[in-house]
């Protein structure tokens, strides 16, 4: 079974998905963010990759990806590093990037690596979800992989109920149509916004992302979905330390209660 399957089998509340951006801030540390988070009991990780022009994300992870393309990190040096990851990691993991290097590289070669290595999914923003059919879902699927989208309040229920039938894993809910960044907490247009897609009764599990930083944000994202994605702020604590994920992690966590 998938390992992202498996994860959302029984109805599981309250996970925690940690997003980093390969190489950063140290070029060579990705695999050991990814034990490190494993064994600090992270549900699910999304390992970034770097791209010069992240049109999604807010200022935190923009750096984080500077940092690591000038320190060499390329999508060949990514699955190197995660050659034997699962000797010693069962959670899932999910690649994140834009579609730019991972057409570059090769679609296909790109799945193909991905099963190698053993990651999961992936998440590639900037795919129109008419060509993700048409070009794209056949051979994501040949080679185990589930790709996972993005909803936001703007998306329609049309799309998303076509979304639900059509992909698989999750389905990543984007708490506003801003960039990535942390946030105090979720206003009441979100809230609503995360009680409406509740309430439309979906195939797929939900996971929210963007501006969880705390335990109100936390809290208010696992009220309506399995549980919340972290990125910018674990990016800038990871920043922050130095690259040690453990006290990065410890201190994320302090930060949302759990």
């Amino acid at each position: 079974m998938n390992r992202i399957d498996r994860l959302f089998s029984g109805s599981p509340q309250r996970l925690l998905s940690i997003y980093f951006c390969a190489g950063a801030p140290k070029p060579d540390g990705t695999a050991d963010v990814i034990r490190t988070l494993a064994r600090e009991g992270v549900a699910m990780i999304e390992v970034g990759i770097p791209f010069s022009d992240p049109m999604a994300d807010g200022p935190v992870i923009q750096d984080a990806a500077t940092k690591a393309l000038r320190g060499g990190m390329t999508l060949e040096k990514l699955f190197s590093q995660l050659e034997g990851i699962r000797a010693d990691v069962d959670i899932p993991l999910v690649l994140m990037g834009y579609l730019n290097p991972v057409f570059r590289y090769g679609f296909e070669r790109f799945c193909r690596r991905c099963a190698e290595v053993g990651v999961d999914g992936m998440i590639i923003p900037d795919l129109p979800f008419k060509d993700y059919m048409e070009n794209y879902k056949a051979v994501a699927e040949r080679y185990g992989l589930r790709f996972i989208m993005l909803i936001t309040p703007e998306t329609s229920e049309e799309r998303v109920r076509l979304i639900d039938a059509n992909t698989s894993g999750f389905i990543y809910m984007v708490s506003s149509a801003a960039t990535t960044g942390a946030q105090k907490d979720f206003d009441a247009q979100k809230q609503a916004y995360f009680q409406k897609i509740e309430q439309m009764h979906l195939r797929i599990p939900r996971m929210v992302g963007f501006g969880i930083s705390n335990r109100q944000t936390f809290d208010a994202a696992c009220a309506h979905a399995a549980g919340g994605i972290v990125g910018s702020r674990f990016v800038s604590l990871l920043d922050e330390a130095g690259g040690d994920a453990l006290s990065a992690i410890r201190r994320l966590k302090s930060d949302l209660g759990i």
